[in-house]
């Protein structure tokens, strides 16, 4: 009944960096790939990067180089390093599982990249 819980946007300049953090329930993170969703406004939400359960990584072509996904097992934590942010990286950025039926999502957490 826990909701995921995403933190550490903000607003930074082009070119600066950000990372984000989600904290999910155990039983999920421990058993299913992860991903970071974005969603900017009037847009739909999308899939930006993905780390399964035992680490293997796969990104959107739109961020591939400049972001990174990790997870921490032991804190249940799910990260996302954010390098090189663009104004096109502008977005409320989520956490869910990336496989399987998602649990309900989280408040997001902003990320404005701006002059």
């Amino acid at each position: 009944q826990v909701q995921l819980v995403e933190s550490g946007g903000g607003l930074v300049q082009p070119g600066g960096s950000l990372r984000l953090s989600c904290a999910a329930p155990g039983n999920i993170f421990r058993f299913y790939a992860m991903g970071w969703y974005r969603q900017a406004s009037g847009k739909q939400r999308e899939l930006v990067a993905v780390i399964s359960k035992g680490g293997n990584t796969n990104y959107a072509d739109s961020v591939k180089g400049r972001f990174t996904i990790s997870r921490d097992n032991f804190k249940n934590t799910l990260y996302l390093q954010m390098n090189s942010l663009k104004p096109e990286d502008t977005a409320i950025y989520y956490c869910n599982v990336a496989e399987g039926v998602k649990t309900s999502w989280g408040q997001g957490t902003q990320v404005t990249v701006s002059s």
